[in-house]
């Protein structure tokens, strides 16, 4: 038997067969059919097996910062410190528990969009008609093919009768392609032109047909592209590597700080277990414990609200990375555009028209200035496919482009179908498609199909006066108009009709040849989504880089990417394959749109963005996506019109297949990593604010002003409901007309780094100076200072909430869930400090009501301080601008 790789598409039928060592009329006989399955397995994809749930909870422990968490944990219980470690231990376990049900749920969400293979097929086996299960096809069966099925294996094509089949999802080709069962001569000839074979998971829009089986499962050319899925690089996120710098950054700074806080306690003869204790609590204050929890709080809600905005998030991490995006790799078909064919333009009775609405939806009208019904009620009547209503759509049974011309004649006001009485259908020899009709006592002929062809047949022509004999002037401006829609990318279709005799039913092509009425052009296109064109200029205006791949023609592509704004050079597959990688990625940011495409291609133009610099997320629908999806940082699918194997591949699932959506996400990325650095800036500060506080102090010859259990409080009570509540912030104004942020740039950039030293400089002190004060016995002076540094992350942050404007904006009650937090602080604290259980606890005294108002005081000058530097840098700067 025949090779897999064997070129099938250069064999003629008959020695295709042959290879195969199967019969063209009977089939296989069912014993060798057994034998093959037996051998060669079922006709399925490979399936990556499932990740278990014990594989996926213990992937949420791997950052290093939950690694420097858990050793400051176990450090603690070594030295009796339960209550730090099983504080720690709690607050990682939250964050593991919530980060695996997240992803546990999304994987869940998308098990449930399974169900690409056809279930049952019709086959030719030892000369009777069977229907078998799709995953028991072998190499050499006989399958039979008609309107709306899907192709159940790789085939090649022994009978074909008007037959044309959908192959978008694996070429990217829009168009319906039309097939025959002739060889071909070139073995090199592209997949998306191999006319005489058919392949897996592509869809049967019209005609009927045979094919020989030539590939089951993972040999298919779907089953090839997911091989190269299981090669395709799969990185880590930009959040995942600096949350991974920064782990690195505290455990480094931890180490110090115990060695240094430990080194001066043995110096100032303080009990080792003491001087152990205090260490370890600065080391735990030194590490943001929730920020882990946090991140994957904020994570989780950008999920939710993206979930609501239509989208559906694989892993968590990846919310982020959009934010950090600088290039989006676009497939075209069905993710820029509809993928339903529109007539969108036409010329009729010497006058040109256009058509409103996009897709196969009513809405719209015909924009014309004389009555069109005329001039394209052919366009309804010779027509095999019907429109129907599908998930609040309307969706066409059938082929494309006559759903295109379906709705053309209902916008143009036809409503009464004569019956059919006679047919000749689409061939791809012929090129057109003849209906007769009877309309009461007259039979009237309807012709559509390529202009060139309609107009030979054409003896008339049809204006507003009436029907008119066809005139060589008549001709040449039919065919200026063909040149006029072809120029802008449009498919074009001539239509006719004409009224005829008895013997036009027993003839249609004969009564045709007697000469038909030229009626009307009639342009088409898979149109841009309405929302797509805007969604570029966001991309654009965010610094962002829109780049279109398809497997569609050079000329169609350019004009699609002209439509949608996209500006640049257009280079074909083949001009692809003639560059190294090297050219590849010296030219990569100046080419727009990438057309005729083949999914090898795909992947090395992520590939090309991806060692250029860029952070790549590609969007696509067809199983030709699939392997780009992966390698790129963030692969994004559709939910509607993709396939399985694509939403397997990708990060995120759009549910309403729309590429603005990717905006919305983009949007919510950056406001994401915008929120984390919040809680970073707020939680370090606070940190360094205590490390500070508590080095100085016996420096100064002060006594120590925190006793550990409360750097802990602090810890424990501002990592909690505050800075949970700042994963609620709205974004900021601007957010979406910055650049990306270099991929490269730390958490903790130096501008940061000496503002957090600032904040913490004042806090330490703020605190140190109320210690010195502070009036009674040493708990009372230490419990003052202890509420003063609350105070001072209560008001710290609102400084957290923003960069370089002031805090005082009006988004500063925005976020109700921030201040219902801070008000839970205040409330906390006060039963710290007040009741007497808490008070044996924690060390403390109470405080009277003025020596709360001067906690406050102090603590509100953290806040006042950087909102007069910010106003005097305002200030200089506006000075400045004056003088240029």
């Amino acid at each position: 038997m025949a090779a897999q790789n064997e070129s099938w598409h250069v064999l003629s039928a008959r020695d295709a067969c042959a290879r195969l060592n199967s019969d063209l009329e009977a089939g296989l006989p069912a014993a060798e059919a057994e034998r093959r399955l037996a051998a060669d397995g079922l006709n399925r994809l490979p399936e990556k097996a499932a990740k278990p749930a014990w594989m996926l909870f213990l992937e949420q422990f791997k950052s290093l910062l939950v690694v420097v968490l858990l050793a400051a944990g176990g450090l603690a219980g070594i030295i009796g410190d339960t209550t730090d470690m099983v504080v720690i231990l709690v607050v990682v376990l939250f964050n593991a528990c919530l980060g695996f049900y997240q992803e546990y749920r999304a994987e869940k969400i998308l098990d449930a969009l399974k169900g690409m293979l056809a279930q049952q097929s019709r086959v030719r086996r030892g000369g009777l008609k069977l229907e078998v299960m799709a995953e028991h096809l072998v190499r050499g069966d006989l399958v039979l093919l008609e309107a709306g099925d899907r192709v159940p294996a790789d085939g090649r094509l022994v009978a074909a009768h008007g037959l044309e089949i959908d192959e978008s999802s694996l070429t990217g080709e829009s168009m319906a392609v039309s097939k025959d069962t002739q060889a071909l001569a070139d073995h090199e000839t592209p997949l998306a032109d191999r006319v005489n074979q058919a392949f897996m998971n592509s869809v049967v829009t019209r005609g009927r047909g045979e094919m020989l089986v030539t590939a089951t499962g993972a040999t298919t050319e779907m089953g090839r592209i997911v091989g190269l899925l299981e090669t395709a690089l799969e990185g880590r996120t930009p959040l995942q590597e600096r949350l991974d710098q920064l782990g690195h950054r505290l455990a480094l700074i931890a180490g110090v700080v115990v060695a240094i806080i430990l080194g001066m306690g043995l110096m100032r003869g303080e009990p080792l277990a003491h001087s152990i204790l205090t260490a370890v609590a600065l080391a735990v204050a030194a590490i943001p414990e929730g920020l882990p929890a946090v991140v994957t709080v904020t994570l989780a809600i950008g999920m939710g609200r993206m979930a609501r905005h239509g989208a559906i998030v694989k892993r968590l991490a990846a919310v982020e990375t959009l934010g950090s995006t600088t290039v989006i790799a676009s497939d075209k078909t069905g993710t820029l555009t509809l993928n339903q064919m529109t007539a969108t333009a036409g010329w009729a009775g010497g006058r040109r028209f256009g058509v409103e609405g996009e897709g196969y939806g009513a809405a719209g009208r015909v924009v014309a200035d004389h009555d069109l019904l005329p001039y394209v009620r052919a366009a309804g009547l010779c027509n095999d496919s019907r429109l129907c209503d599908a998930d609040n759509s309307r969706m066409v049974v059938g082929d494309p482009t006559e759903g295109a011309l379906l709705v053309l004649a209902e916008k143009a006001g036809l409503t009464t179908v004569w019956p059919r009485v006679a047919e000749l259908p689409f061939d791809s020899v012929r090129k057109l498609m003849i209906t007769v009709h009877r309309d009461g006592g007259v039979l009237r002929m309807m012709v559509k199909g390529a202009p060139d062809v309609v107009i030979e047949l054409c003896h008339a022509i049809r204006d507003p006066g009436g029907d008119h004999p066809l005139t060589d002037d008549d001709r040449d401006a039919i065919h200026r108009e063909m040149e006029h829609l072809g120029g802008q990318a449009l498919r074009v279709l001539a239509l006719a009709e004409a009224e005829v005799d008895e013997a036009a039913l027993a003839d249609p092509l004969a009564a045709a040849h007697k000469g038909l009425v030229f009626t009307a052009l009639v342009g088409l296109m898979d149109p841009p989504r309405p929302s797509a064109r805007a969604a570029v200029t966001a991309c654009a205006q965010a610094g962002i880089a829109v780049k279109m791949i398809t497997g569609d023609h050079r000329i169609t592509a350019a004009a699609i990417g002209r439509a949608l704004g996209l500006d640049g050079e257009v280079v074909t597959g083949v001009d692809l394959d003639r560059m190294d990688d090297a050219e590849l990625a010296a030219r990569v940011n100046d080419i727009a749109v990438f057309a005729r495409v083949a999914p090898e291609h795909k992947v090395r133009i992520v590939a090309a963005l991806r060692n250029v610099g860029h952070v790549v997320a590609m969007t696509g629908d067809g199983v030709n996506d699939a392997a780009a999806l992966k390698q790129a940082h963030i692969g994004i699918a559709m939910g509607r019109t993709g396939s399985d194997v694509t939403r397997e591949a990708a990060t995120m699932v759009l549910t309403d297949d729309d590429f603005a959506t990717v905006v919305h996400a983009v949007q919510e990325g950056r406001t994401i990593y915008d929120n984390i650095v919040k809680f970073v800036r707020f939680q370090l500060s606070t940190n360094v604010g205590a490390l500070l506080a508590v080095f100085a102090a016996p420096l100064l010859g002060m006594p120590v002003p925190f006793h550990p259990i409360q750097i802990l409080w602090v810890n424990i009570i501002m990592d909690g409901p505050p800075a949970l509540a700042l994963a609620f912030d709205p974004p900021r104004a601007g957010l979406m007309i910055e650049p990306p942020r270099p991929r490269q740039d730390a958490i903790l950039s130096r501008s940061r780094l000496v503002r957090l030293l600032s904040y913490g400089i004042t806090m330490a002190v703020g605190t140190l100076a109320v210690l010195w004060c502070a009036s009674g016995d040493a708990v009372h002076a230490r419990t003052l200072a202890f509420t003063t540094f609350v105070m001072f992350q209560v008001f710290n942050v609102f400084n957290a909430r923003v960069s370089g404007e002031s805090a005082f904006n009006p988004r500063l009650f925005r976020n109700g869930k921030l201040w219902l937090a801070l008000a839970m602080v205040l409330a906390l604290q006060a039963v710290v400090v007040h009741w007497a259980p808490a008070q044996a606890l924690f060390h403390t005294a109470p405080l009277t009501l003025s020596e709360w108002g001067l906690a406050a005081l102090v603590g509100s000058s953290v806040l006042l301080l950087d909102e007069a530097r910010k106003l005097a840098v305002r200030l200089f700067q506006s000075v400045i601008l004056r003088r240029r």
